[in-house]
This record gives C-alpha cells, sequence and structure tokens, in this order.
C-alpha cells in the first residue's frame, strides 16, 4: 500500500528500533518485501481480485462463531459463564461494557472493510483506472457495493442509523460525522444491492462470492426489516423506558417518522418475489403434500449441510438451497470448522457450547400440527410424533447419535444422549443414580456438559466418521437461502392482506419438513407463521433480529431461561445393569421442565433493541449520537 512505509516508521518508532542519525539513508528508500504499492494494485487485475477477495474476510466464519447469536436469543443458551453473553441478555450492556461482540457486527470492523469497499469502487471508477476489461472491472465493482451493503446491513440491524461513508478517509482525516437516519441508510443499501446486481447478472462467479441473486437476497431482507413494526417511530415514543438525553440523538436515526408503513410492505413483497423468481427454486419446495416424516427429517438435514458432509443419506443437491455463502475447504493445516467440537455433547469429550433450551423444544409442533403441551400423553413422550425438524435440529435424551466408543471407550453400545440420571445395577450388582455420559455429573468430562438437558444437532456433520472433537467440518454457513426469501415474502403477503398467497408458500415449506397444511386466517395465521420462521431458520441468526423487528422481544427473548430434568427409574420388577441405554420397557422416565435463574437471569430492557456505541467511539466520534437507554 503507498502508506506501507508511513506504518513502518511508526512501528519501528513505537518499539523503540528507530535508527539514529548515524544510519545509512538508503534504509528508507527501501521498498517493503511485504507489500504493494496502493497505485500498483490498481493496475494489475490478479492484484485488484486479491484485494477484493480480502474483504470477504469481514464476514469471518460466518455465524459459527464458538459463541452463536442463538444465544442471544430463546434459542439457546451459553454454557459456559465468564464469557460476556450473561452482560447482554441480563441486561447490564452499556457503553463501557459491551459484552460478546462477534467481528461480523463489531462497529469498528464494519467500517474497516466498508472503507475497503470504498477504495475498490473509487479506484475502478476513476478517471485513471487501468483495469478496462469491462467483465473483470464490473465483477470486482459488483462485489464490492455486495459488500459494502452487507456490512452496512450489519451495522444498521445492530445500531440503527450509522453514518454513511462513501470514500476512504485517511488518518488525518476528521472522523466528527453525524448519523444518517435509518431511511438514508436503507436507501444507500438498496442502491448498492441494486448496483451489485446490474454488475454480476450473467457473471460467472466462483463459489462463494457475491453473485446477483444474492445482491436481490440481501436487498430482500433489509427490506423486510424496514417495514416492521420497530421501525416506526411511534411505536418507539410508546416505549416508557426508552428515553434519551444526547443532543446528537434523533429518532429518525431509528425508525421512518413519515411515509406509509404498507407501501414498505408492498416494496419488501416485491423484492421478495423477485429472489423467489429468479433463485433457482430452492430445494423440493415443488410439493402438493407432505412428506413422510422420516423424509421430512433427511431433508432438513440435507439443507443444514448445505453439500457439505459426505454422511450417508445426506442429499448434496440441497446446496441448491444457499444462495450466499460461507464454505470452508480442505487445506493445509487450516481450513474448516470446529462447529461440531463447540457444540457437541461432553459425552464425546465437544464443549456444548450453544444448548438449546426448552422455550425453543416446546416450540415444535406435534406432527399433526397442533401445539405441543407439558400434559398428558405428551408430557410422558415429549420427544414422539413431533415436527420431523426437531430430530434434525436436536439432540435430546435417549436420541441417536454418532459411534461415541470411538474416542470414550466401550461405555454405550447404543450410541444415544444421555442427559438424564438413571437407576443402574453396577458391577457389584448395586443399584446406583447414574449419571448420563452427556450430563454435568459425565463419567467422561463433567466440566462442560449440557445445563440444558438439550444439544444442538443441526449443521453438526452426521457422518460416523467425522470425531468432532478432532475432527473440522466443511458444512457452510448460509448468509442467505432460498426459504428465506419464501419466508420474506410469506410476511410481506400477510401484512398487505393476501392471505392466501402467503399459505401457499408457507405449506411448500411445511411440506418438504413433512408437516401439514396451515388453515389459519387473521392472527393465528400470523403466529403460526412467525414459528415456523422460528422452526425453519433456528440457529441461523434470524430470531435474535426477528423478535426486535417484531416488537415481541419483552415476552420472547426476556423470558426466563427453562431446562429439562430428565430421570429414570425401574419399572416394577425390571432391572438394567451398566453400561446403560435408554429403553422404555425398563424404565419409567419423567421429564420435568425447570425455570433456571443461577447460571443465566434473562431481563429484558428496552434499550435492548439497539446496542449501544462503545464509549471510545463515541469519544472519536461526538457527532454519534448514543442510543436511548445508554447515556446515563
Amino acid at each position: 500500500m503507498k502508506n506501507s512505509m508511513k506504518y513502518i516508521l511508526h512501528l519501528l518508532i513505537a518499539t523503540g528500533l528507530i535508527c539514529t542519525v548515524s544510519c545509512s539513508k538508503d534504509f528508507l528508500n527501501q521498498e517493503p518485501l511485504d507489500a504493494i504499492p496502493s497505485d500498483q494494485i490498481w493496475k494489475d487485475p490478479a492484484l485488484a481480485s486479491a484485494f477484493v477477495t480480502e474483504i470477504y474476510n469481514g464476514l469471518g466464519q460466518g455465524g459459527f462463531d464458538e459463541q452463536m447469536l442463538a444465544s442471544l436469543s430463546d434459542e439457546a443458551v451459553f454454557t459456559h459463564t465468564g464469557r460476556n453473553i450473561n452482560t447482554i441478555n441480563e441486561g447490564s450492556l452499556s457503553p463501557t461494557n459491551l459484552g460478546w461482540v462477534s467481528g461480523t457486527y463489531a462497529y469498528a470492523s464494519m467500517y474497516q472493510r466498508i472503507r475497503a469497499c470504498n477504495l475498490t469502487i473509487e479506484n475502478l471508477t476513476s478517471a485513471t483506472n487501468e483495469i478496462t476489461d469491462e467483465n473483470t472491472n464490473a465483477m470486482l465493482r459488483g462485489q464490492a457495493y455486495f459488500l459494502r451493503a452487507y456490512f452496512y446491513h450489519q451495522l444498521v440491524r445492530y445500531y440503527g442509523g450509522v453514518p454513511i461513508i462513501t470514500k476512504h478517509y485517511e488518518l488525518n482525516d476528521s472522523f466528527a460525522i453525524a448519523r444518517s437516519s435509518f431511511a438514508d441508510c436503507v436507501d444507500f443499501i438498496v442502491k448498492d444491492c441494486d448496483s451489485a446486481a446490474a454488475l454480476l447478472e450473467g457473471k460467472t462467479m466462483s463459489k462463494g462470492q457475491a453473485t446477483n441473486i444474492a445482491a436481490l437476497a440481501l436487498k430482500s431482507r433489509i427490506l423486510l426489516y424496514a417495514a416492521s413494526d420497530l421501525h416506526v417511530a411511534a411505536n418507539l415514543e410508546k416505549l416508557s423506558d426508552f428515553a434519551d438525553n444526547d443532543p446528537n440523538y434523533k429518532i429518525d436515526q431509528l425508525a421512518y417518522t413519515s411515509g406509509s408503513q404498507q407501501e414498505r410492505w408492498e416494496k419488501a413483497k416485491a423484492a421478495a418475489l423477485e429472489v423467489i423468481t429468479k433463485g433457482g427454486g430452492g430445494y423440493k419446495l415443488n410439493l402438493t403434500k407432505p412428506e413422510t416424516a422420516k423424509d421430512g427429517t433427511a431433508n432438513y438435514i440435507s439443507i443444514s449441510m448445505g453439500g457439505g458432509s459426505k454422511a450417508p443419506g445426506v442429499d448434496a443437491s440441497a446446496e441448491s438451497e444457499l444462495l450466499f455463502a460461507r464454505y470452508f475447504v480442505p487445506a493445509k493445516d487450516e481450513g474448516g470448522e470446529y462447529i461440531g467440537k463447540y457444540n457437541g455433547p461432553n459425552g464425546y469429550h465437544n464443549w456444548s457450547g450453544n444448548t438449546p433450551i426448552g422455550l425453543l423444544v416446546d416450540d415444535y409442533e406435534m406432527a399433526d400440527g397442533s401445539k405441543f403441551q407439558w400434559t398428558g400423553e405428551e408430557k410422558a413422550h415429549p420427544y414422539k410424533n413431533r415436527d420431523p425438524r426437531l430430530y434434525a435440529t436436536i439432540l435430546f435424551d435417549g436420541a441417536d447419535w454418532k459411534p461415541r466408543n470411538k474416542i470414550s471407550g466401550d461405555v454405550d453400545p447404543a450410541n444415544q444422549i444421555q442427559t438424564g440420571s438413571y437407576d443402574l445395577l453396577n458391577s457389584k450388582g448395586v443399584k446406583i443414580a447414574f449419571a448420563g455420559l452427556d450430563t454435568r455429573g459425565s463419567s467422561i468430562e463433567d466440566w462442560n456438559g449440557s445445563r440444558t438437558g438439550y444439544y444442538m444437532r443441526k449443521f453438526i456433520d452426521p457422518d460416523p466418521n467425522q470425531i468432532d472433537a478432532n475432527d473440522k467440518q466443511f458444512v457452510p454457513w448460509p448468509f442467505f437461502r432460498y426459504t428465506e426469501a419464501v419466508l420474506n415474502y410469506v410476511e410481506a403477503c400477510l401484512e398487505t392482506g393476501e392471505e392466501d398467497k402467503a399459505k401457499t408458500w408457507l405449506n411448500k415449506i411445511r411440506y418438504r419438513a413433512g408437516m401439514p397444511a396451515i388453515t389459519a386466517t387473521g392472527a393465528a395465521l400470523m403466529d403460526e407463521y412467525r414459528n415456523e420462521r422460528r422452526i425453519e431458520l433456528a440457529y441461523e441468526e434470524h430470531r435474535y433480529h426477528d423478535a426486535r423487528r417484531w416488537m415481541i422481544a419483552p415476552t420472547t427473548l426476556g423470558r426466563k431461561i427453562t431446562f429439562i430434568k430428565v430421570t429414570g427409574k425401574f419399572k416394577s420388577g425390571k432391572t438394567m445393569k451398566e453400561p446403560y441405554h435408554h429403553d422404555e420397557t425398563i424404565y419409567d422416565y419423567t421429564y420435568t421442565p425447570v425455570v433456571d435463574n443461577a447460571h443465566e437471569n434473562r431481563t429484558w430492557l428496552n434499550k435492548m433493541y439497539f446496542r449501544p456505541f462503545s464509549r471510545d467511539e463515541i469519544n472519536k466520534n461526538p457527532l454519534l449520537g448514543q442510543n436511548p437507554g445508554y447515556t446515563n
């Protein structure tokens, strides 16, 4: 880069290695061996392509962080204490205590990537541009426009309106810039999406690169957000504890103060329909009746694998669902992701990080479409005859899983999840209370077991040859998939009064999952849709945003978390010798939902509808204006 020598000089001064006057002046005339002057990058298509490719690093591992956004919602809880997720969920978030922040939406990180996008666009559109091949230039600019739009959409959906920056800033430039309105930010993102879509249309892109359809999918999402209740100023003004005294804050930075919400829903509907029309059809969304329960589960497993698993029965063609994804490819000493290690059962030597909570499991319907209830037969057998997607998303007590004995010894020939306490005869024939191998009392590992009685299954490669504690996997992260666009369309249709269209598309999703058609109308239909979206997109970084944009966070994200306590007692006259396995002919199993406040005492405060800007960012940019609830 052109400023690389300046950087080296600063580094030398900081480390005390600057030469004295007697040093040879030739030193200062040397080109750094590990840097390329910026004026050379934009003369060489290969270098320019490498520069743009590096911008994708701002996407991180997608949602496959060790700590996942699911644990900031009513999908999951993070098992390990002291990791700053509690700070957010318990309402202690402040400008000086941001809690856990992923690099995929951190304020400074996003602007660093936006700066790189601006550099790309500036250089490729300048009068002196030397990359004159029209196809190459268009592909590079299209990716830069898409990535800039994506990074801005990340900022907007966490923070509200932010400063719109369209040039690259140097160190000596002033960073005192006021926030743009939410409406202006949405318009800017949409314009970048349109630019990207136009430039990338008809282009052959490599796997993982932005495409025309990816840009349209991003446009669909941001317009859906823009139309939602959270971004209507009158709705925010009704919140009693949403006060602010920062003179640089204006409510239009978070919401529309004029215009028609219905018109915004129409725009969202049109954008989603364009993705549906041009996006390739997704995976098995042409069914006219429900799949079998077995096939419904298999379909959902295949979708979550995105073509990245070699497990028997996984359909690689389900990768057609992906419109834009973070792919992981085998490479020497790197490549792949430890998502199974991060979240798998501790009885397999994994870390059980983002474990499903009972609130999520309870929201999976019965197989006939009725709501699950903790009564009667359903309480006695809570994991039978449920939505087939449950079995593709959650590992529960007694669920079949991978060969355990490959890594844990001859302790579980049945290869089943054990999250309960069971009567068992030990080697001496004495009855004991045996702590399941996947509990926090496990004889394999007792420090990192699930607190909830459940484990995440979705996104964990079911290949029996994959040992999650040791092996990385290559399942892609779905930034955008076809079904999200379908759900966006369904929601917009409901908001504009087109219930028949909404149910037609909603039932296509349910048929693929092996679920019956929805027939409800009115408010009940909206509730069905919202639950369908919750189940279909679980663990895909939607629930945290959906609950906020629908303004239902106090009764969803703010609920106290629930675990499941499982016990197995011998039936009269029945016994089992170790090793234990799940057997309903021998055991009477009891399943008891338990509310937990000890590990994480969740609290919802309305300031949490938006994240705060850090004190450092406010100090750097005094015009920024803090979000409501965080000034004092």
